[in-house]
């Protein structure tokens, strides 16, 4: 592994309680200046609940969020003391009617004639000590949710007070106000109240780096394929493994257990900082997962028995009900940390993905079997055959469903058909899978390369298929996830442990007011930005510095898209509006796309909306070798355009929402923001009225994911004509070169064997495998970086952490 030189430096240390940097900036507040708000230890855990509490707890009510939690406990006991009373109070001979009950006033028997008398069963429990040991665990458990439940209540309590108090809302106004509402109000407080006593401001940066600390790590780690999650097994081919179990055990391994790298919640351990005694750092790191995967091993049958009891308890009933529930898909765990942004929460997440949820799954119907399609639809009649006679015969005389198994007869046969029909296809649905595909691109942002114009092959379907999982998948893997975890704990991740001691000392900055965060999170182009995702000559970022898929470059778009007043650096305030314009001029060019005719259009956005058949406007440095390429992608977004309507919807909006303020302040304050790139659009006043209020953040959202979707599709397309241009001119310097060497202009050769040229400036092109680990076939996948030398002194290998004083300002 060759050793990683960056421009990083690594600040002094500090104080214990307060993020590195900060000592000095402590501000004076006179002591009758104070409010109960005034300097909040824990910004991270607040701003957490903060969030939690506005999408999650008050758009139910404080009671609602009381209640759930009480239930959770409830449930825990009932799981716990239903199973141990079936294993060891009920007598099964009696209930199967194996064994004769004398009864002296009825011959039937009862349900209670099967249960066990109380000293009967109490001596089993007793004499099992499995049964004893389970029981200990449970309660420890049980105790532990119990302690905190109560803490959580005094503290979401106090998050309570905070909005009516600081923040001056009310509860009954909270469930219609945004995350971006609440967020203004944070940001405007922390001058009154100094929440934060290290800075006199608050950005939307600064917020979102204390939310998302740890998973901006681990969105870092799996966009680096750093997390062994991808194994290629016999059989059965490239397979991704990742579990809500599995995940744990690498927050807890990385940030908050017992010896993790990370000192608090705020503040890498200064040890980790430097690049001296990493070889010593990383056989630490490694016994300590060694340890934690024998532990892990030695749970390994409590945590299955109660894994397998509980998705007994939970989805018995739903399978019974709705058969074909098995048979619906959900992103998983793995697709929605691959598909996140940078600085993205939870419910901006899962909104993004929702969007994309039916395209998805028309996406997947397209590719089943006609064999199983056939055997599907003639098992359905032969069963439905079936049924229906065994129905007929109820209705005729009921005293059928007394016979033995008729009743399970029914349920079965039922359920089989109901999973048939799961497997027949709507006979309407068309093949189209280049357009669902441009769809989901639409919303989920993200896509390897291969995969486009390969949406018809099973290869790109199958690989889609891992972030977009059946769910009786992933019920699976989290059943065997407490027998596997372990194993890749043990085998797969101690390998890793340099690597990721490298990870987390080349890749994290330390903020003033926030303490040390991921580099990647500040979204910084210049320092991890990708040539070929439109950051061309505005980078720096080495192959193993640059995010994948464009992750730094779109990450960057949404969190400005979703928060119109931060105010980022020059530079990168260049690049949002650089695009933004350049989007924008291509929307409101004189080509309209509705008033072209099928060859007319030279506007890329009116290519993707109309679909036509050549481009001729996009020149990158007088290059016509890209526009030769652009016609073949550029149809593949028309539908997922035309899908969103982003010029019509903006329109609409635009007169939604001059609708909804008459006054002229506000109409001509829209008509701005909406004319332009949007930046203003959602920072509006939600109106007089609640029901105003709702409509407004409403529209205002959806013109901000639409916008968003526009610019992915954008950036794409871009990057996808300017990957193909780059293979064109590979493919021709080959050819040529066999013929007549001479012949090629040295700035052709230079750019054919280096990267790519845009406007005479050669930008050398390296792309790694798309989507941490996909690679087309027959394609190495390259390492991120060589091996690290052997251990040195501190003096050969200076520290690789820079200061980062006002990124967000």
């Amino acid at each position: 592994m060759a050793h990683f030189d960056t421009e990083y430096q690594r600040l002094e240390a500090s104080y214990s309680d307060s993020p590195p940097g900060e000592e000095n900036l402590l501000m004076h507040v006179p002591e009758g200046a104070k409010s109960q708000w005034h300097h909040i230890e824990n910004l991270d855990l607040f701003f957490q609940r903060i969030s939690f509490c506005t999408y999650v707890l008050y758009k139910n009510g404080f009671t609602c969020m009381l209640l759930g939690e009480i239930f959770e406990l409830v449930q825990l006991l009932f799981v716990v003391g239903f199973t141990v009373f079936l294993a060891n109070c009920v007598d099964y001979d009696i209930l199967f009617a194996n064994k004769f009950v004398n009864h002296t006033d009825s011959s039937k028997v009862t349900l209670p004639d099967a249960f066990l008398p109380v000293d009967v069963c109490s001596a089993r429990i007793r004499e099992n000590a499995f049964v004893i040991f389970v029981l200990i665990i449970s309660g420890v458990f049980w105790l532990h949710r119990l302690v905190k439940f109560i803490y959580n209540v005094c503290c979401y309590w106090e998050i309570r007070s905070f909005y009516i108090n600081a923040l001056k809302m009310t509860m009954s106004e909270l469930p219609y106000a945004t995350w971006q509402e609440v967020q203004a109000r944070i940001v405007e407080i922390q001058k009154e109240h100094q929440i934060c006593i290290h800075k006199k401001e608050l950005t939307e940066l600064d917020i979102y780096h204390r939310i998302l600390r740890f998973k901006n790590y681990m969105v870092a780690m799996v966009n680096k394929s750093l997390l062994p999650v991808r194994f290629r097994l016999p059989g059965l081919g490239e397979s991704v493994f990742y579990t809500r179990g599995l995940k744990y055990n690498f927050e807890l391994i990385f940030f908050w257990g017992p010896g993790s790298l990370f000192e608090n919640e705020w503040s890498l351990k200064s040890e980790y900082k430097r690049g001296g005694n990493r070889l010593e750092l990383a056989d630490k790191l490694a016994s300590r997962i060694l340890w934690i995967g024998i532990a892990n091993l030695l749970l390994c049958p409590v945590i299955l028995v109660w894994q397998i009891l509980y998705a007994f308890f939970s989805y018995t009933e739903v399978i019974k009900r709705e058969p074909g529930s098995l048979g619906a898909r959900c992103w998983s765990l793995y697709g929605r940390c691959y598909l996140r942004h940078f600085n993205e929460l939870d419910h901006e997440l899962m909104s993004r993905l929702s969007k994309g949820y039916k395209p998805a799954s028309k996406y997947m119907n397209c590719f089943l079997s006609p064999l199983l399609t056939v055997v599907a639809k003639n098992v359905a009649f032969f069963a439905g055959s079936l049924l229906a006679v065994l129905i007929a015969l109820t209705i005729y005389d009921e005293d059928v469903l007394s016979v033995e198994h008729v009743l399970s007869s029914i349920t079965l046969l039922g359920v089989c058909i109901t999973v048939c029909r799961s497997f027949i296809p709507d006979k309407h649905m068309v093949f189209c899978p280049e357009q669902l595909l441009r769809v989901i691109l639409a919303h989920i942002h993200y896509m390897p390369d291969h995969w486009q114009g390969n949406a018809h092959r099973y290869e790109t379907r199958d690989q889609f298929s891992q972030l977009f999982q059946y769910k009786a998948v992933f019920i699976l893997e989290e059943l065997i996830s407490p027998v596997v975890t372990p194993i890749i704990l043990i085998f797969c991740l101690r390998r890793k442990s340099l690597e990721i001691i490298d990870f987390f000392r080349n890749f994290t900055v330390e903020v003033i007011g926030v303490g040390d965060t991921c580099s990647f999170a500040q979204m910084d182009i210049r320092q991890h930005g990708h040539p070929a995702w439109m950051s061309a000559g505005k980078t720096e970022a080495s192959i193993y510095q640059q995010a994948e898929d464009g992750k730094t470059e779109l990450s960057l778009m949404h969190f400005a898209i979703t928060n119109p007043q931060w105010q980022p650096p020059q530079e990168t305030t260049h690049f949002i509006s650089q695009l933004k314009e350049r989007v924008h001029r291509e929307a409101t060019s004189d080509t309209h796309p509705l008033s072209l005719s099928e060859s007319e259009p030279r506007s890329l956005i009116a290519n993707l909306l109309v679909g036509p058949s050549t481009l001729t406007s996009i020149h990158f440095g007088g290059d016509s070798s890209l526009t030769n390429h652009a016609a073949a992608g550029s149809s593949d977004g028309a539908s997922a355009l035309r899908s969103l309507s982003p010029i019509s919807s903006s329109l609409h909006l635009r007169g939604s929402l001059s609708a909804a303020h008459r006054a002229p302040g506000h109409t001509s304050t829209m008509s701005k923001a909406m004319a332009g790139s949007g930046t203003d659009a959602r920072t509006v006043s939600s109106g007089s009225s609640v029901w105003e209020g709702q409509l407004t953040s409403l529209v205002l959202s959806e013109y901000a994911s639409t916008e968003m979707s526009i610019h992915a599709l954008y950036m794409h397309e871009l990057h996808k004509q300017q990957s193909r241009g780059e293979l064109s001119r590979h493919t021709w310097h080959r050819q040529d070169s066999d013929e007549s060497s001479d012949s090629i202009p040295d700035e052709v050769r230079t750019s054919a064997i280096s990267g790519t040229t845009f406007g005479g400036q050669v930008v050398r092109s390296a792309r790694g495998v798309p989507m941490g680990g996909w690679a087309e076939d027959g394609q190495a996948a390259p390492r991120h970086h060589d091996t690290l030398p052997e251990e040195s002194s501190e003096d050969d290998m200076p520290p690789h952490i820079h200061k980062v004083n006002a990124v967000c300002v």
